[in-house]
């Protein structure tokens, strides 16, 4: 592509000012009263044809760390497909170019972006974080039946057929380490929840509340909940810490919370344990504060050079090599995400292959009709209709991560779908508290 636009990594990033003023966004209303066609008819691809995927996510703001990291994941990985043949379809190998839009975690820009993506790019395929953004981009997958993916399984409900969760199982799968920990630190008893109050924080929250619970640890007073303008982390710190607990908990704060939170927890003489979603660039962490304070913290994400990884049962391709190659060009990038849009391209990929086509209804049926599919942690099942109202969430094993010597380590995989079953009542109840169910939203 040839545009004059904003660039991440070499690929290129529409941002939304941008493309306001040059008016290439058309709202899909007039787009439809132009007579211009928005559905997606089944084409044949041609030989030369190169697969568009959309990258619909932030890519700057302070929740970038849950989108660019993600983008350079996805480059990665289309040097290798192309490099090894590309998507074949029809026995004639696709390479696979990523369009980047910067929705900035904003919902009219992320409509701006979907349409745009979709419309007038001409993708297959458009991945997303979700949260807050997913509302601004669900008219046009209604529209287009374009198909979509989130991490945010929350972001699910009987009204979004096309949304899929492939890859992460936000928040759900945060139960596995409150029970690792419960299991291997049996003397803690209390803990205090923070979170920034919106749609990553609250579903989270709710999840804490069952899993303490469920695991016999008192919380103390209510989740604190903050506003996302907050940049002064030291009163939360101070009131968390006012409480005695044994466990402070970060729920999914943002990267840019996070940091300072712990910095904060390290200066007033926290000692205690330390739980949280994510630890993005925990090395800058460790910088700030010391690798004894930051020894056992507890979180969801994994270095993609733990040998847990290598592992048969593991569906994701050489991630040691994959964690050597991102590291060495984008160092000081890896987070939670770096691997995760890669690895919904791994199963988009097969999908495409076994329905022999790249639309999307072809693609997703393809990926769903056996109930089952390769997650990156093993095979999982197509669920989520209890909890979410539709079977769109790809759920069954996570890691638990506990960072020992200042390097994260996997300790143990364990099964969401175990938990819930024994569990599942404890969580809807906070889930119906914190008006997170999919007929509350």
């Amino acid at each position: 592509m040839t545009r004059n636009d904003n660039r991440y990594g070499g690929k290129t990033v529409i941002s939304f000012a941008e493309l306001t003023k040059r008016q290439f966004v058309k709202s899909l209303a007039a787009t439809v009263a132009a007579g211009t066609a928005v559905g997606l008819p089944r084409q044949t691809l041609a030989q030369t044809e190169t697969i568009k995927i959309g990258f619909l996510a932030p890519l700057t703001g302070p929740v970038a760390a849950w989108g660019l990291p993600g983008l350079y994941g996805c480059e990665i990985w289309a040097e290798w497909i192309n490099d090894a043949g590309g998507v074949v379809i029809d026995g004639v190998g696709h390479s696979v170019e990523f369009i980047g839009y910067d929705n900035e975690y904003d919902p009219a820009k992320a409509r701006a972006g979907a349409s745009q993506l979709v419309i007038d790019d001409g993708v297959k395929f458009v991945m997303m974080l979700g949260g807050d953004t997913w509302p601004g981009a669900q008219p046009v997958a209604d529209q287009t039946g374009m198909l979509f993916s989130t991490l945010l399984p929350s972001d699910l409900g009987p009204d979004t057929p096309t949304l899929i969760a492939p890859a992460e199982v936000h928040p759900i799968y945060n139960v596995t380490g409150v029970e690792w920990l419960a299991e291997n630190r049996p003397e803690l008893k209390t803990a205090v929840i923070c979170a920034q109050e919106d749609a990553l924080g609250l579903p989270s929250v709710a999840t804490y509340l069952a899993a303490f619970e469920a695991a016999g640890i008192e919380v103390l007073g209510d989740p604190l909940l903050f506003d996302l303008a907050t940049t002064d982390f030291a009163p939360i710190a101070t009131r968390m810490l006012s409480e005695g607990p044994d466990i402070i908990c970060l729920d999914t704060c943002y990267a840019d919370y996070v940091h300072p939170l712990m910095e904060q927890l390290f200066q007033q003489g926290y000692e205690g344990q330390v739980i949280s979603c994510t630890a993005d660039f925990y090395d800058q962490i460790t910088a700030k504060t010391s690798v004894e304070f930051m020894e056992g913290l507890v979180f969801q994400f994994p270095d993609f050079d733990d040998p847990a990884l290598e592992s048969d049962l593991v569906n994701f391709n050489d991630p040691g090599k994959f964690f050597e190659v991102y590291n060495e060009r984008y160092p000081g990038q890896w987070g939670a995400v770096s691997w995760e849009y890669a690895a919904i391209m791994d199963l988009w990929k097969w999908a495409a292959e076994r329905a022999n086509s790249v639309e999307p209804a072809d693609v997703l049926a393809a990926m769903t009709e056996t109930g089952q599919g390769q997650h990156t942690f093993g095979t999982a099942d197509w669920w989520g209709e209890d909890l979410f109202g539709i079977n769109n969430a790809l759920v069954g094993n996570w890691p638990v991560v506990v960072i020992e010597g200042g390097k994260a380590k996997i300790k143990e995989f364990r099964s969401i779908p175990d938990w819930y079953a024994r569990h599942g009542d404890l969580l809807k109840k906070h889930f119906t508290e914190y008006g997170q169910m999919w007929n509350q939203r």
